[in-house]
């Protein structure tokens, strides 16, 4: 039986949105049966529409499912993706992580692997921050974090990150590098969460 992953992510210029799918595609590519999912947006369209790139975005994504708490059930792993703002989760993400007090109470989460990647303007514009304030939830969970470490080279290729794949959007949008960086950390939180169902000790 496949893992199931869950990749569920908020992106309002698609910077993460490229890297959730390089995400998805990673643990595919490792035999994982993959969800991936956008949480609802929340931002009225006043704001959405003052930014052409934004309103671009969520015109060209408005066919991928809106994340559920099904999504969280239904998986044996999640990736979890969002933008920074002021160094801390994106509160359309946010929101849906604290909606989910109920399936926490039940022990949902305990146990299952988990992994996050973000995107900020610049490199030290809160990537490192908004990563381990989603851990903290994490944590809170009981879930197992799957961070990919100095584990392979495409995490030194991609600044380096050992949080999790993080992208500069100063810069455009993510390079083959940080798309590379994220398809591996798909992969490791694939494997891992397949070695700890099946109990298979790492190579």
């Amino acid at each position: 039986m496949a893992t199931k992953i869950a990749v569920i992510y908020y992106s309002s210029t698609g910077n993460v949105h490229q890297l959730a799918q390089a995400v998805a595609e990673g643990a595919e590519k490792a035999g994982a049966e993959v969800r991936l999912r956008r949480a609802p947006e929340l931002a009225p369209d006043a704001a959405i529409d003052s930014n052409p790139a934004w309103r671009e975005h969520v015109e060209a994504t408005k066919d991928i499912e809106v994340a559920t708490h099904d999504d969280l059930t239904w998986a044996d792993a999640y990736a979890f993706g969002t933008p920074t703002r002021f160094g801390n989760v994106a509160a359309q993400l946010k929101q849906f992580i604290d909606g989910t007090g109920g399936l926490w109470a039940q022990g949902a989460f305990i146990d299952k692997p988990a992994t996050a990647f973000v995107s900020a303007a610049n490199v030290h514009g809160g990537n490192e921050s908004t990563l381990l304030a989603l851990y903290n939830t994490l944590h809170h969970w009981g879930s197992l974090i799957v961070s990919p470490g100095y584990t392979d080279p495409a995490v030194s290729a991609a600044t380096g990150n050992p949080y999790g794949t993080a992208h500069a959007s100063g810069a455009g949008e993510p390079g083959e590098n940080i798309l590379e960086a994220a398809r591996y950390q798909g992969r490791r939180l694939a494997d891992i969460t397949g070695r700890l169902l099946t109990g298979t000790p790492a190579a």
